[in-house]
């Protein structure tokens, strides 16, 4: 089958290439890929900035977002049939939707939400999954409170203050100029246009920080939260808890090495850092998808690319020029 390939780690990693078609394993479910989507992480992994914690061997197929249809399903599966249409984030070191299918564990797949098509489906997943388990698994948010999410229009952030509202939080976001009404259409309270103000002078006393831009960005967050409220990074840097989430708790000494400045800062303002790196759960999808039929949750695209511009599709969202997902589609 066709499909996209880190071939060697770093920006000319991705190429075309034939491979063969996934073996189906007991509980797993044959993907006949329709729609997948651009995210940041697809960038990380195929420059190796996960290599040592994610052991991918080049060459494996890119890709962690998927929508499409169940053509074969391994004997212990029951939850599912040929024919389903589905969506999923597989589970790490088990991705590849750069591709014309994917075997998937079924425990990481949902039926796909039927109001959206493929494409909406495809775009969903990740950004989805991330805004679930950083407000409802690790903030837990809850009616009142405060939440800040920067980035607003993007993939992560449009779906983040979706689900902030649902859950009853006041929601301040930033974005630039252009996007400022699209950020509040999404339900924001208060729209910081970054271009020419600064957050850290206009927000106080929030409860939680979604932050996807890092660096300087993830330090001025701190300073706009409440005694006892919480940051959490998608970007980094990892702190100890992601060693054990990795299975990985030898490594914990050198999480806490990687994030030892800013849980510092956050130590002195009295304030608390998480680092989010998201989990399949096809569990979890279930309850978002109702969340999209139910018109709670939309999806925010920009365009699609045919999958044969999957390398296309991926440079687009490099330089920025996304505004919203970015989905490659068969």
């Amino acid at each position: 089958m066709k499909a996209f390939v880190v071939h060697h780690y770093g920006p000319d990693g991705l190429q075309p290439a034939d491979v063969p078609t996934p073996t189906v394993g007991p509980r797993d479910v044959l993907v006949d890929i329709r729609a997948a989507s651009i995210n940041p992480l697809d960038k990380m992994v195929r420059d190796g900035e996960f290599k040592q914690l994610l052991k991918y061997k080049p060459p494996f197929v890119l890709g962690h977002d998927v929508a499409g249809v169940i053509t074969e399903v391994g004997p212990q599966v029951r939850e599912f049939k040929v024919g389903d249409e589905v969506y999923s984030r597989p589970r790490d070191l088990l991705i590849g939707t750069f591709a014309e299918a994917i075997a998937i564990d079924a425990d990481d797949v949902a039926l796909k939400p039927a109001s959206l098509s493929f494409d909406e489906a495809g775009a969903v997943p990740l950004v989805a999954l991330a805004a679930w388990q950083a407000l409802v698994d690790v903030a837990a948010v809850k009616t009142g409170q405060k939440v800040l999410v920067h980035a607003g229009a993007g993939g992560l952030g449009s779906t983040v203050i979706q689900v902030a509202k649902h859950l009853g939080a006041h929601v301040a976001t930033t974005a630039s100029t252009k996007d400022v009404e699209k950020a509040r259409s999404l339900g924001a309270d208060q729209v910081i246009d970054y271009t020419s103000q600064d957050f850290a002078d206009l927000l106080s006393d929030y409860d939680v920080v979604l932050d996807s831009l890092g660096g300087v960005n993830l330090e001025k967050s701190l300073t706009v939260l409440k005694p006892g409220g919480l940051a959490i990074s998608v970007v980094g840097p990892p702190d100890p808890a992601f060693a054990k989430q990795l299975g990985q708790p030898l490594l914990a000494p050198v999480m806490k090495v990687l994030s030892r400045k800013i849980r510092k800062q956050a130590k002195k303002l009295d304030v608390r850092y998480s680092f989010l790196f998201m989990k399949a759960s096809g569990a979890q999808l279930k309850t978002l998808a109702a969340l999209y039929d139910n018109g709670t949750l939309r999806p925010v695209l920009d365009r699609s690319f045919p999958f044969a511009q999957t390398v296309d599709a991926m440079a687009h969202v490099e330089q920025g020029k996304a505004n919203g997902k970015i989905v490659v589609t068969r």
